[in-house]
Parts: C-alpha cells; sequence; structure tokens
C-alpha cells in the first residue's frame, strides 16, 4: 500500500512453546494470579448483570484500558499473560484497567436458567456505558479480542465520545453467511464445544504445532468456562451481522470508528482475512496495522513484549506517557507517532492524529507495522 512505513522489531523469541506452555498450563500466574491491587464488580445493566474486575485506581482525567475478551475465554485466560507481563507494567501504573467479562463466562459463573436469551452482540456493546458510567470513567481506550474486538467496535459506534482510542486484535467485521453458518453447525455436531472454539482461536498450523499451547487452552476452556454458558455466547457470536463500517468517502454518509485504531493480527492467525478486510473500511488516517511475525491466534499471549511495545507507541500518538521508555522500535521513528500534546493527563484534541509537533512536521499515522 502506497505511503506505508513499515517498522520492525528485533528477534524476540516466540512464548509458550514445548516447555514454557506445559509450565503455563500448571501456573497459577496464567490464570488466577492474584493481584492485590485489584476489584471485583458485579454491575447491573439493561441487559443483565456483567461482571467485571478493576485493577488499580483511576489516574485523573486519563481514560481507563478497558478490555473484553474472545469468546471461549474470560479476562483471565484472555489477557492475564499479557497484563501481567513487565512490561505492560510502566503502562498500568498510568492507567486504571477494567476488564470486563462477558455474561456467564467468568470463573465460577452460575449456569444460565433454561431459555435465558443471551445478549445480542449489540446489547453486548450496550451494556458497556453502564459500567463506564458506575466507575465515573470519562472515555475509555478499549482492548478487544475476536468477539470482544466486534464488541468494542460496536460500542464505539454506538457511542463514540465514549471511546478514546482502540486497540482491536482478531476482529472480523464480517457476519456469518448460510455457508459458513452450516459448517459451523456441522462442526458441533462433529466435535466437542472445546474444540471448536480451538478452531476459532487457532490456526489449523497452530493446532498440529503447538500442541502444547493448545491442550493448556483445551483444559482451561473445558473445565473454567461454563460450557451451557459459553455455547450461548458461541451461537450469538456466530448470528452477529455485519459490522456497519465503510472507509470515508467510499459510499454516502459512511459510517467509521472516529477514533484512533491499532489492529493487531498474528501471522498465523485464522482471523487474519477479516483484520485486512476491517483495515480497508477505516479511515487510514487514524489507522494502524500491526502484523506480529512468530505469532498465531492469540499475539498477546505469544508475543506479550512486542504487543506492549506497539501499545505505549499507540498511546504515546494520543498524547500519553510521551517520556515512557522505548526500547524495541527505532527512536527516529518516534515523530511519526507522538503527537503534540502535553500528556498530562488531560484528553488530547479529537484530531490529535492529525496535528503537527513542533519541530518535527506532520505527524502520520497510515502505517503498516510489522514486528
Amino acid at each position: 500500500m502506497a505511503g506505508l512505513q513499515e517498522l520492525r522489531f528485533p528477534e524476540e523469541k516466540p512464548l509458550l512453546r514445548g516447555q514454557e506452555a506445559a509450565e503455563l498450563e500448571n501456573s497459577d500466574t496464567f490464570l488466577l494470579a492474584v493481584d492485590t491491587n485489584w476489584k471485583e464488580h458485579d454491575i447491573e445493566t439493561p441487559y443483565g448483570l456483567l461482571h467485571v474486575v478493576i485493577r488499580g485506581s483511576p489516574k485523573g482525567n486519563r481514560p481507563a484500558i478497558l478490555t473484553y475478551h474472545d469468546v471461549g475465554l474470560n479476562h483471565k485466560l484472555c489477557f492475564n499473560t499479557f497484563f501481567n507481563f513487565e512490561d505492560m507494567q510502566e503502562i498500568t501504573k498510568h492507567f486504571v484497567v477494567c476488564h470486563v467479562d462477558a455474561p456467564g463466562q467468568q470463573v465460577g459463573a452460575s449456569q444460565f436458567p433454561q431459555g435465558y436469551q443471551f445478549p445480542s452482540m449489540e446489547q453486548l456493546a450496550a451494556m458497556l456505558p453502564s459500567v463506564v458510567q458506575h466507575f465515573g470513567f470519562k472515555y475509555v481506550i478499549g482492548i478487544g479480542v475476536g468477539a470482544g474486538a466486534y464488541v468494542l467496535a460496536k460500542f464505539a459506534l454506538i457511542f463514540p465520545d465514549l471511546v478514546e482510542g482502540l486497540v482491536l486484535m482478531n476482529i472480523d467485521p464480517n457476519g456469518k453467511g448460510w455457508i459458513d453458518w452450516a459448517a459451523t453447525k456441522l462442526s458441533g455436531l462433529t466435535s466437542t464445544l472445546p474444540d471448536t472454539v480451538l478452531s476459532h482461536l487457532f490456526s489449523q498450523e497452530e493446532l498440529v504445532n503447538n500442541t502444547e499451547l493448545v491442550q493448556s487452552y483445551r483444559q482451561q476452556i473445558g473445565n473454567v468456562v461454563n460450557q451451557a454458558n459459553l455455547q450461548l455466547f458461541w451461537n450469538m457470536y456466530n448470528s452477529r451481522r455485519d459490522l456497519d463500517i465503510n472507509r470515508p468517502g467510499t459510499v454516502p454518509n459512511a459510517k467509521t470508528l472516529r477514533c484512533p485504531v491499532m489492529l493487531v493480527v498474528g501471522d498465523n492467525a485464522p482471523a487474519e482475512d477479516g483484520v485486512v478486510e476491517c483495515n480497508s473500511k477505516l479511515d487510514p488516517t487514524t489507522t494502524t496495522f500491526l502484523k506480529m511475525a512468530d505469532s498465531g491466534g492469540l499475539p498477546q499471549v505469544t508475543q506479550p513484549g512486542k504487543l506492549s511495545e506497539a501499545f505505549k507507541y499507540f498511546l504515546q500518538g494520543m498524547g500519553y506517557m510521551p517520556s515512557a521508555s522505548m526500547t524495541r522500535l527505532a527512536r527516529s521513528r518516534t515523530a511519526s507517532l507522538t503527537s503534540a500534546s502535553s500528556g498530562d493527563g488531560s484528553r488530547p484534541p479529537a484530531c490529535t492524529h492529525s496535528e503537527s509537533s513542533e519541530g518535527l512536521g506532520q505527524v502520520n499515522h497510515t502505517m503498516e507495522v510489522s514486528c
């Protein structure tokens, strides 16, 4: 694509291979690490209760980092490895983190009663303002994976004033056609639910070659997440409609995400085609596309160092953490990622991403990052 800049990280050993994955399976830090600075909440919303975990405390007027996990997971399975990674601590000391579990997906959740109607993807998005209001957040920076990325994108479309930025991993903006729907139904008849979900989370190559990591997730999905509740979430995700977005100028009155967006996908991920298509539908002046080498369906688990570094630059592009250390990306690229905001904790102007930094010239956010 013309005008794209390519930024490369030095080589970083992929995590969770062989013995490392075996250790992960038996490690409390993977799932149930106890952060002494977290609190659990059940938030009432128009579509039922939401289980939410808060890590840290609000930092002035800064936005909260709000996460939403993929189907088959919960916030612990999806994000603990990433947020417990050493490099993320430099970020989380500046922001309160709000982990949202989809209804009934949290550890120890009770099974929904017979006949319970699981919220639609639109309703899941419409539950989030209750969380924002409950904690008094003015706005959030969302991090979503798979189904969670779809929910956060829908949330930003419906409530744009509440979302300052989005990191969307493995997002598929398309609904399922009848052929895909039939294939999913057939798969459900011939495979167990955890195995069906694994084919959504991991590529075929990973399923064959990274057996330790896949097996650890097979066990956790089967043992930690209530299977009846998971089936309801899985069914609803597979019933989703197309995400109603188009690149500005391509169609009349095009809807798009108004905030800065970083799209993330592994170079060996089943969601790659969907993420590429989503990138084609977003405003190129506010969108970064990050394709991660040596990373499959769960880049936040297999490459947390690279992802935390990229997230740091994404935040700096919005005017936060201007003095944060830089280790993996060349310092010479800083000018293309950093805005002119003073970083004092106040919200940057809505058009920060097209402004110029003094002495740096025009800020360019049309990027493809390969790492």
